[in-house]
C-alpha cells in the first residue's frame, strides 16, 4: 500500500473512532452551548500556531453559527511557551468582546502543554465560562507542562474532546523513526463542526431561531448575514459585513 494509501485508510478508521469516543462529551456540551446562544451568548475559540486554523473554521463559516469568535494570537504562536503571554491575551480579547458567565470557551492545543492556551482556559474559567479542552490525549497526558500551575490542559478544562492523535501527530512511516501525515486538523475539524451541529440540535429542540451563516455566494446570502451579524457586532472578533 502506498504511503497516501496508508494515510487515507488510517484517518477513515480514526474519524469514526473519534467520534464514537467524543459522543458522549458532545452530546453533553450542545445544550451548553445551546442555552447560551439562545440568551444571547457566544462560543469562544482559541488556538496558538498552527491550531488556529481549526479555531477559524468555524468562524464565519457558511453553514455555521454566526455567533462564534475568536482570540487570534498576533505571534502567530511564536510566543506560546512565555508564562503570563496567554493571560495577556486573554485579558485584551476580553476587553474588547467580552466574556460572559455561561459562556463557553474551546481551547484547541494538540499538545495540551504550552502555556498561552493553559492560561487562557484558567482566565475563562475564572470568569464563569465551561471551558472545553480540545487536545490530543495521548500527547496531553504524558508531555510535560511548560506552564508554572503544574497542569497540562485537558486537566484544567471543564470537558474535553480528544482528537485521536498520536505524539508528534504524524501516523505514516516514511522511514525508519519518520513519519508523516498529520490527522489534527481532520479530526478535529470533524469535532468542532458536530460541536456545533449538536447546539443547533438543541436550538431547533427547544423552538429556538437557527442562527446561521449563509454563504455569500447564494442570492441574498450576504444580505442576510449583515442583518443577522448586527446583533453580534459588539462581540464577534471576525463578522461577515
Amino acid at each position: 500500500m502506498s504511503l497516501a494509501d496508508t494515510y487515507h485508510a488510517q484517518t477513515l478508521a480514526l474519524l469514526d473512532s473519534v467520534r464514537a469516543k467524543n459522543l458522549p462529551t458532545l452530546r453533553a456540551l450542545g445544550p451548553i452551548i445551546g442555552r447560551s446562544i439562545a440568551a444571547g451568548g457566544v462560543l469562544h475559540l482559541f488556538g496558538s500556531g498552527h491550531s488556529e486554523m481549526l479555531a477559524r473554521e468555524i468562524i464565519g463559516r457558511a453553514g455555521g453559527l454566526m455567533p462564534v469568535t475568536g482570540l487570534f494570537d498576533p505571534g502567530y504562536g511564536f510566543s506560546e511557551n512565555v508564562v503570563g503571554y496567554g493571560t495577556r491575551l486573554a485579558e485584551r480579547y476580553e476587553n474588547h468582546y467580552g466574556l460572559h458567565a455561561g459562556e463557553c470557551f474551546v481551547v484547541i492545543s494538540n499538545s495540551g502543554k504550552n502555556a498561552s492556551p493553559i492560561e487562557v482556559a484558567l482566565h475563562a474559567k475564572k470568569r464563569g465560562l465551561t471551558t472545553v479542552a480540545l487536545t490530543a490525549l495521548s500527547m496531553s497526558t504524558t508531555s510535560k507542562t511548560v506552564h508554572p500551575g503544574g497542569k497540562n490542559l485537558h486537566e484544567v478544562c471543564d470537558h474535553v474532546l480528544d482528537n485521536g492523535g498520536v505524539p508528534g501527530d504524524a501516523t505514516v512511516e516514511v522511514e525508519p523513526g519518520r513519519f508523516a501525515g498529520p490527522t489534527s486538523t481532520l479530526t478535529g475539524s470533524l469535532l468542532l463542526n458536530l460541536l456545533a451541529l449538536e447546539a443547533l440540535e438543541w436550538l431547533k429542540t427547544h423552538g429556538h431561531e437557527l442562527p446561521l451563516v449563509t454563504s455569500q455566494n447564494i442570492p441574498g446570502g450576504m444580505e442576510a448575514n449583515i442583518a443577522l451579524s448586527r446583533r453580534y457586532r459588539s462581540r464577534l472578533s471576525k463578522l461577515i459585513g
